[in-house]
C-alpha cells in the first residue's frame, strides 16, 4: 500500500505553531514511507476564509521546507461532489431528510441538554408524506443505535463509544452546502488518503466520520491522533506564551530549520536526540515515536536551538538572511564594500547571536 497523508487547514487566519507541526509530521511521514503528501484548503467557510490567510499558509510552508505534491485542493470546488454522496446515502437508506422546523430543533435541542444523550430528530422514521410546506430540509445520517464504534488509533490506541450516545449528524444543510463531517470524508477518500495525522482535538469527529465511511462502505485510513501542544506551565497554548503564527517566527529572525526541528521534537522523541536534521527526521520519523501526553512549547529552547543553527551557517549564506534586516534598519541598500565589511564581520558575531534580527 502506498501512503497518502494530507494537510487540510483552513484560511481563517495565520499559520499556527500547531497547524505548522500537523502538515511537519505528515509530510515526514509520507517521506519516510515513500508516499505522497497532499495539502488540501479547506475554505467552506466563505465569511471567514481569506486570500491573505492562503498565502500566509503556502508561504509559511514553503518556508519551512514542507512540499507537497501536485496542486492544492480547494474545497469549496467540491460542493456538487459531497451534495452527490449525501444523494446517494438517501437513496441506500442510510440517511435521510430532516424537516424539522426551527422550535423542533429547540425542543432537541433542550432535550439533549437536560439529559446529556443525543435526540434523534422525529424525521429518522417519520412517512416522507408529511413533509411541512416551506422547510428546506436537512440531510443527516441514519447512525446505528446500538453497538459501539471502535477506533484503532496508531498513537491513542484503541477507542471505544456506544453509538448511543452519538447523534444522527448532518450532512448536508438546508441550503445544500454540506458539513465538514461529509465534506472531509468524501475528500480523504476521494484522494485516496490512506493515513490522517492530526490533532488530538479531533479524536471525537473520527467516530462519526467512521460511521459514515462504514454507511458508505469505503475503506477507514488509519487515524493518529497527536497529543496537543501546551505552554510551559500546562495551560492551553497562547500568544501570552510565545506561540505566534510562522511567519512571525520568520520575522523574529528565526531560521527554517530550527523552527523544523524544534516541531519536530514537540511531541515526538528519536531517543536523547535534540539537533535532527531534515535528513535524519525522514530517516526515523514515525508514529510509533509520538507520545500521548500534550508537548510543551518553551519559546527559550526554540531560541537556543536557533543559536545552535545560526552558528553552523557558513558567513556567506548568513549574510544573505540578514541583510533584508540590515537594509531595513539603514533604510537603503548596502553596496559591494558594505557587503564584504559585513562578511568579515560575521564569523566574531556568530558565537553570541541567536536570532537573525541579533545579527543586525
Amino acid at each position: 500500500m502506498s501512503v497518502v497523508t494530507r494537510f487540510a487547514p483552513s484560511p481563517t487566519g495565520f499559520l499556527h505553531i500547531g497547524g505548522a507541526r500537523t502538515a511537519l509530521f505528515n509530510w515526514l511521514f509520507a517521506r519516510h514511507h515513500g508516499g505522497t503528501f497532499l495539502l488540501r484548503i479547506e475554505d467552506t467557510d466563505r465569511e471567514r476564509s481569506t486570500a491573505a490567510a492562503i498565502d500566509a499558509i503556502f508561504s509559511g510552508l514553503r518556508w519551512l521546507g514542507i512540499d507537497w505534491d501536485g496542486e492544492a485542493l480547494f474545497q469549496s470546488s467540491r460542493a456538487s461532489r459531497h451534495a452527490e454522496v449525501a444523494g446517494q446515502l438517501v437513496a441506500a437508506g442510510k440517511a435521510y431528510r430532516c424537516y424539522a422546523t426551527p422550535e423542533e430543533l429547540a425542543v432537541m435541542r433542550e432535550s439533549q441538554r437536560r439529559t446529556g444523550r443525543p435526540v434523534r430528530s422525529p424525521w429518522r422514521d417519520r412517512d416522507p408524506v408529511q413533509v411541512p410546506a416551506g422547510v428546506a430540509p436537512t440531510i443527516r445520517l441514519r447512525a446505528p443505535l446500538d453497538g459501539e464504534t471502535v477506533v484503532g488509533d496508531l498513537v491513542q490506541g484503541e477507542i471505544r463509544v456506544d453509538n448511543a450516545q452519538l447523534d444522527d449528524m448532518v450532512l448536508l444543510r438546508g441550503d445544500g452546502t454540506p458539513t465538514y463531517m461529509l465534506a472531509v470524508v468524501v475528500d480523504d477518500h476521494d484522494m485516496a488518503v490512506t493515513h490522517v495525522i492530526r490533532g488530538h482535538d479531533h479524536l471525537t469527529n473520527t467516530f462519526r466520520q467512521v460511521q459514515l465511511y462504514q454507511a458508505l462502505g469505503w475503506d477507514i485510513p488509519a487515524f493518529a491522533h497527536i497529543p496537543l501542544i501546551h505552554g510551559p506551565d500546562g495551560a492551553k497554548l497562547s500568544k501570552r506564551h510565545g506561540a505566534l503564527g510562522v511567519e512571525a517566527y520568520r520575522e523574529m529572525g528565526f531560521l527554517p530549520e530550527a523552527v523544523r526541528n524544534y516541531l519536530l521534537r514537540l511531541g515526538w522523541a528519536h531517543g536523547d536526540d535534540e539537533v535532527i536534521s531534515t535528513e535524519q527526521a525522514i530517516a526515523w520519523f514515525d508514529l510509533d515515536g509520538v507520545g500521548r501526553s500534550p508537548a510543551r512549547f518553551d519559546l527559550a529552547k526554540l531560541t537556543n536551538l536557533n543559536a545552535h543553527y545560526l552558528r553552523q551557517r557558513d558567513p556567506a549564506s548568513l549574510l544573505e538572511l540578514v541583510l533584508p534586516f540590515i537594509e531595513e534598519r539603514l533604510g537603503r541598500p548596502v553596496d559591494a564594500a558594505g557587503r564584504e565589511r559585513l562578511l568579515r564581520g560575521l564569523p566574531g558575531l556568530q558565537p553570541r547571536a541567536r536570532a537573525r534580527v541579533e545579527l543586525a
